[in-house]
């Protein structure tokens, strides 16, 4: 009998370590439950500073396509994603490592870049999931409802403010930044400027005493780090590595179907502006007959309005400029810029015309064209001639470019918002077609009753998964049923 029990013990024994180690052996040492932010910070920082595509350049009147209708060009899109939560996903979890490290610098960059994503999702769809939203494993949230688009904006505006407050006067070194390489008073100054960036997105609703927007504008201005030179720019910088190269380098796109709108060429050639050449390709007749690179009659666009069969002949014939190679073959062409030093004296030039601040609207407005021109001679490669800074003063005294022939409001925002506009190519994702939007400048040309879309219509996988909430926002914000891509959302009411 006591053999017996002591052969029972032994056996339970033996299996109770046998379970221990079993489960020490196939933990996996990958799958860890903590890590440190700067590894999350690489991959959203990449994410969120890379070439947004060209879908906004079909919309924008820059780009039009021969090989098939594109959907931009033609003002016919319907659905968009939702793909910028899977974003905000890894934001949360750098989020909570920082919360978890107690670093205020990193917390900062993951309210920033909440704040840069919630941005865009809201001015894509208008009520967004915000205040439930990514909470599917803290509160157990998986059908989160919808905010009201005031609401996201004043989310998002108070998430800057606090990263801007966690900023100031921090030295910590940011590791995993390829951005800034780990400076937080940079990063700070790009917060600001992108609070006021959001701030300008809003200049329909001025007079809304709930958000006081010329008060904060002018007070982040007056107050607060914004960026000052070129050398401030929130951009990214391309490497011939695999991995980190251009964006569009290789794209099969720009050898096929895509060509350069003629709107966009009419424009650049009418103020006879020399980033023409660095944007565009002569056309294939022009390079025949030897014309030079600064011959503007070498290059010459497509009709968006047309249809694409009448433009692809029109190309093949040879008359039809394309993107310049530099852009699909230079593995480490310019930065890519979420928020350029331009970028910002534009919004202060539009913010001083519009009497949100007391600077002068010009000096703005030539600070920002000048600053554009020398982005360009800085890496531009073998284009550097054409934007020298005395190329970028005679342009500023241009008939059509010279801030002293603006008179009244609307011709300042005009020429304000145009060379904003021309800044864009291949630069800022959608702020062209959203600040098009918001002002009407520079104007896009449609055919008949296709006006420029206003929104996109809510992903199929919300109908599915979060059914009541986004029929709730729908109805609540156009009407039951209209979730339709030409509904006015809040921010253009």
């Amino acid at each position: 009998m006591k053999n017996t029990l002591l052969l029972f013990f032994l056996i339970i024994l033996v299996s109770v370590t046998s379970c221990q180690d079993l489960s020490e052996i196939n933990e996996n040492p990958n799958n860890v439950n903590e890590t440190h932010p700067q590894l999350l910070l690489t991959n959203i920082s990449e994410n969120a500073f890379k070439v947004d595509g060209t879908g906004a350049m079909y919309a924008s009147r820059m780009l039009v396509q021969t090989d098939g209708e594109n959907s931009g060009q033609y003002y016919s899109w319907d659905r968009a994603s939702f793909n910028d939560y899977d974003m905000l996903g890894e934001v949360t979890k750098m989020m909570e490592e920082a919360e978890r490290i107690e670093s205020d610098a990193y917390i900062a960059l993951a309210k920033f870049f909440r704040a840069y994503y919630f941005y865009n999702l809201t001015l894509t769809f208008g009520d967004i999931p915000y205040s439930e939203a990514l909470k599917g494993e803290s509160n157990q949230i998986f059908t989160p409802k919808y905010d009201a688009q005031k609401d996201v904006f004043i989310g998002i505006l108070s998430e800057l403010e606090e990263a801007n407050n966690l900023l100031n006067g921090n030295n910590d070194i940011i590791y995993g930044d390829i951005i800034y390489g780990g400076n937080a008073l940079n990063w700070q100054k790009l917060i600001n400027s992108f609070r006021l960036k959001v701030l300008i997105t809003l200049s329909k609703k001025e007079n809304d005493t709930e958000l006081n927007i010329k008060n904060t504008f002018a007070s982040i201005v007056n107050n607060d780090p914004i960026m000052q030179s070129n050398n401030d720019s929130g951009q990214l910088v391309f490497l011939d590595q695999d991995g980190s190269r251009y964006t569009e380098f290789n794209s099969s796109g720009y050898g096929s179907g895509m060509y350069i709108s003629s709107t966009f060429i009419e424009r650049l050639q009418d103020r006879q502006d020399p980033r023409l050449f660095i944007f565009c390709g002569r056309t294939k007749n022009a390079k025949e007959a030897g014309l030079a690179i600064d011959d503007f009659s070498a290059y010459e666009g497509g009709n968006p309005l047309a249809p694409y069969a009448e433009v692809n002949e029109k190309a093949a014939q040879g008359d039809v400029s394309k993107v310049n190679l530099r852009y699909s073959t230079d593995p480490t062409t310019e930065p890519h810029a979420l928020l350029s030093y331009s970028e910002l004296e534009f919004i202060l030039a539009e913010a001083a015309v519009r009497n949100w601040i007391g600077s002068n609207a010009e000096t703005h407005y030539n600070n920002a064209v000048k600053a554009s021109f020398n982005f360009y001679n800085t890496y531009a490669k073998g284009f550097e001639s054409y934007v020298e800074s005395s190329d970028a003063d005679a342009y500023l005294n241009g008939n059509l470019v010279s801030f002293s022939n603006a008179i009244t409001m609307n011709e300042k925002l005009e020429l304000i918002l145009t060379q904003k506009y021309f800044t864009s190519f291949l630069q800022s994702g959608w702020r062209m077609y959203f600040d098009y939007l918001r002002t009407g400048y520079p104007n896009f040309v449609y055919n008949g009753n296709s006006t420029p879309p206003t929104r996109w219509i809510y992903p199929t996988s919300e109908y599915q998964q979060n059914t009541q909430n986004v029929s709730e926002a729908i109805k609540s914000q156009f009407g039951e049923g209209n979730d339709l891509i030409r509904e006015l959302t809040w921010w253009l009411k």
